[in-house]
């Protein structure tokens, strides 16, 4: 009987052992992908417009947001995973199911959220959520009090966030 238990032990670190492999290889390969969009995407920008002096500009949030999505992709898959796993815990699927819709419901927030921040008439801005907080980035310069407070109204408004738990960060 403890030979059976120890047998069924063994399987399962070593089915955990090729899990942790495959997410920390298919960390690696998302990392070595944002990379390389991102500097395919200022070598093309570079190509499309030579005397355009700044290309940082609308990279960051065109870069941002594809790493985002393939992170949060990534991620996914790897709840996928976990979820339709022969060897997963009726526990570790339900956990994975939680984190899946947690995913989906900051993905959904973060799209709304950046949708009214726009519409007051900034001209591109980030949103990210976690647990804790949520991280606004917005592309304006001069950033006022006023326009500060638009968007900490509109995050508060929206979330069930308060105030203190807004970060708001001008980029330019």
């Amino acid at each position: 009987m403890k030979s059976n238990k120890l047998s069924k032990l063994g399987t399962t670190l070593k089915a955990n052992k090729k899990k942790i492999i495959v997410i920390v290889s298919m960390i690696a390969l998302l990392v070595a992908t944002g990379c390389l969009n991102y500097f395919l995407n200022v070598k093309q920008q570079s190509v499309d417009n030579p005397d355009q002096g700044n290309v940082s500009t609308p990279t960051f949030f065109a870069t941002y947001r594809t790493d985002r999505e393939a992170t949060r992709n990534q991620e996914i898959a790897y709840l996928d995973e976990i979820i339709n796993s022969a060897t997963s815990t009726e526990t570790a699927i339900a956990s994975a199911e939680s984190q899946k819709l947690a995913i989906t419901g900051a993905m959904e927030t973060e799209l709304v959220l950046e949708g009214l921040i726009k519409a007051k008439g900034f001209e591109d801005c980030i949103v990210t959520i976690s647990t804790e907080n949520v991280n606004v980035v917005v592309m304006d310069e001069d950033l006022s009090l006023e326009d500060a407070a638009q968007i900490l109204n509109i995050v508060v408004t929206e979330t069930e966030f308060t105030a203190p738990d807004v970060v708001i960060i001008p980029y330019v």
